[in-house]
């Protein structure tokens, strides 16, 4: 009995002695991971928070004389008309990467999929090549081929002579062309993501529906959209992202030009932050409304999903 305690004992303590070593493992795995992701991502995010509630207006920033001011950047930067231009700015480009891209993206790689084109991987290649582009160099080209001077002009001039480009002078349709640029330049990216979660779905599933009578229509409303449900939950929640850190393609194209009608959030934050009149808190109080408004689209969409949307197989 004494040596069935015994036993009994030390199979405790070799159990104690296992999750001890479990526990260091584990936190010596994660640690670099978590300090890390505090050091990149949540510690910039909490010092923008308080410099967005300080009168901090350059110098020292540890031991200097900021103070604490709460809310008034955030009502300065409301009352700005820029910001409000910058942000209706920044909605065109969600609607027009949710609206366009995705369902465009979508388009292209079903008719890849189900060979609806000929010459597909020439098709491919030329959708997905803006995407391997930098963005800077795009701005670039489409500022060139878009100005007074440029390609469009000449081949307007041909066609009406006498035609006078403005399309990225006038103020009021300006915008246009950058969402144009940014349709062309990003839908290949999710022609590529739709096109390989469309080779994922079982032929023969496809197959039984067709001998069952199943019309295209039917197979796609029926069976591949439900299908892709998460992908694209997945897809609208990189368009998001995407479309509110869009500054470099605009800051090379028209730098928020003519008159700042081309400005977003994420260069009307710059233009803040590096642009005389300098103001390091107000532009950080842009950054905060950036993330907020990231994390309340994405809750809509998960929401969305959530109550519409089907279940992947």
């Amino acid at each position: 009995m004494k040596q069935i305690k015994n036993a009994r004992g030390r199979k405790k303590e070799r159990r104690v002695v296992y999750k001890a070593e479990e526990k260091r493992a584990y936190l010596f795995l994660t640690m670099p991971a978590v300090i890390v992701y505090w050091a990149v991502v949540a510690f910039p995010v909490v010092f923008a928070v308080g410099m967005s509630l300080s009168d901090y207006s350059g110098g020292s920033i540890l031991g200097g004389s900021a103070s604490f001011v709460g809310f008034r950047h955030y009502l300065r930067m409301f009352n700005d008309e820029f910001f409000w231009i910058s942000l209706k700015n920044n909605i065109y480009i969600v609607l027009i990467s949710v609206f366009g891209q995705i369902p465009l993206g979508f388009i292209f790689a079903y008719a890849l999929y189900r060979k609806l084109v000929v010459a597909r991987d020439f098709f491919q290649t030329m959708i997905y090549m803006p995407v391997v582009i930098s963005p800077i160099v795009i701005g670039i080209l489409w500022a060139f081929i878009m100005s007074p001077y440029g390609l469009i002009t000449e081949i307007m001039q041909r066609i009406s002579p006498g035609w006078e480009n403005t399309i990225l002078i006038n103020p009021t349709n300006a915008v246009l062309a950058v969402l144009f640029v940014i349709l062309w330049m990003y839908t290949g990216t999710y022609l590529l993501i739709f096109l390989a979660n469309l080779q994922k779905i079982d032929p023969y599933l496809l197959e039984a529906a067709k001998i069952d009578g199943a019309n295209e229509k039917q197979i796609l409303g029926r069976i591949i959209l439900p299908s892709l449900s998460g992908v694209i939950v997945t897809t609208i929640i990189l368009a998001i992202f995407g479309s509110l850190q869009s500054f470099t393609l605009i800051f090379a194209m028209t730098r928020g030009a003519p008159a700042r009608r081309t400005s977003v959030l994420a260069l009307y934050m710059y233009d803040t932050a590096f642009r005389p009149p300098i103001d390091y808190p107000m532009a950080n109080a842009v950054s905060i409304v950036l993330v907020i408004m990231s994390l309340i689209l994405i809750v809509l969409t998960k929401a969305v999903e959530k109550r519409f949307g089907g279940r992947e197989e």
